[in-house]
């Protein structure tokens, strides 16, 4: 019999802490008390959560689908093109459909008055089948808005000498591309693979953008690093931005037992053809008008009307 097949540490090997039996022990004894703490213990089955790493793949395998001549293998001739695509679609959604089935599982199991709404009209496997073939219908759409994306890019930087340099090298690009994921299944009911697809796309680029926020076509985020879209944000068309701009709430409405409400809008609303210039923080559900300008460093707490250019000179003397 194995280490593995007992529950008894592996023997030691090496310079190791020699009471490595008691560290086990106690944090065997934090994890009981953390689960019976929030009613989970004597719980049944195994690991239930999405996988990061999956999730990676899957979001890799789907860049290379919608543009698989230049996200796709090096190696990738265009008479293969269909093929290629076909063969990583069926890769990718049969993985996408293991973790979705995971998700519904963990909220059936875990989240108070959840299983009824989640397995609504059939069983987890069907739901998730359902979900993940509404995804794939999806990807056309997606195709086409992410080009717009590209586009707006392309035409908003004249750094930019070519498309392909935008798909290839812009952290901005590929922070939208990963949204244009993530939402669709925010908006499908699988929003904790959403958050941690939304999360790897943080740790690569350096924008955070919350899977729920909607974001229509035309979107450009030039720099990208330390960018925050919140939750409940609404971008128009056409929209640009740069680094270290946040999109964020300015305060949090509080239920009665002192928790915080989830869900309420409490993040900006960012009209059609809207410029936000970098390290401005706009808070709060406040309505930037169509085709403002907000200046760089600008702290902005009202909203205003379209046509608006805004400095910092503007805002200084404001009340908050």
């Amino acid at each position: 019999m194995s280490d593995r097949d007992t529950d008894t540490p592996p023997a030691p090997r090496g310079p190791v802490l020699a009471e490595l039996g008691a560290v086990v022990a106690g944090l065997r004894s934090a994890r009981q008390q953390w689960r019976a703490s929030q009613g989970r213990a004597g719980e049944a089955g195994g690991r239930d959560l999405p996988s990061r790493e999956i999730l990676a793949g899957v979001v890799e395998g789907l860049r290379g689908a919608l543009f698989p001549m230049r996200l796709g293998p090096h190696d990738l001739r265009p008479e293969s093109e269909d093929y290629y695509v076909g063969h990583t679609l069926a890769s990718v959604l049969a993985g996408l459909h293991g973790q979705v089935a995971l998700e519904l599982r963990h909220t059936a199991r875990h989240e108070p008055g959840a299983a009824t709404d989640t397995l609504a009209g059939g069983d987890t496997e069907a739901r998730a089948r359902r979900i993940v073939a509404e995804f794939a219908q999806a990807l056309p759409a997606i195709r086409t808005v992410l080009d717009s994306d590209v586009l707006a890019a392309f035409r908003g930087d004249p750094a930019a000498r070519s498309v392909d340099e935008v798909l290839l090298c812009y952290p901005g690009i590929r922070a939208t591309i990963s949204h244009r994921i993530a939402h669709e299944l925010y908006r499908l009911g699988v929003p904790l693979l959403a958050r941690v697809i939304a999360e790897l796309a943080h740790a690569e680029t350096g924008v955070d953008i919350h899977p729920g926020a909607t974001i229509a076509a035309g979107f450009f985020i030039d720099h990208g690093t330390g960018v925050v879209i919140g939750e409940t944000a609404v971008i128009g068309e056409r929209v640009r931005i740069y680094q270290n701009v946040t999109l964020g709430a300015k305060s949090f409405a509080v239920a009665e037992d002192g928790s915080l409400k989830k869900g309420q809008p409490r993040h900006p609303v960012v009209e059609d053809e809207v410029v936000i210039y970098a390290g401005a923080t706009v808070l709060g559900r406040v309505t930037i008008g169509r085709g403002s300008v907000i200046g760089g460093n600008v702290w902005l707490t009202h909203g205003v009307p379209p046509g608006s250019q805004v400095s910092q000179a503007d805002t200084q003397s404001r009340p908050a």
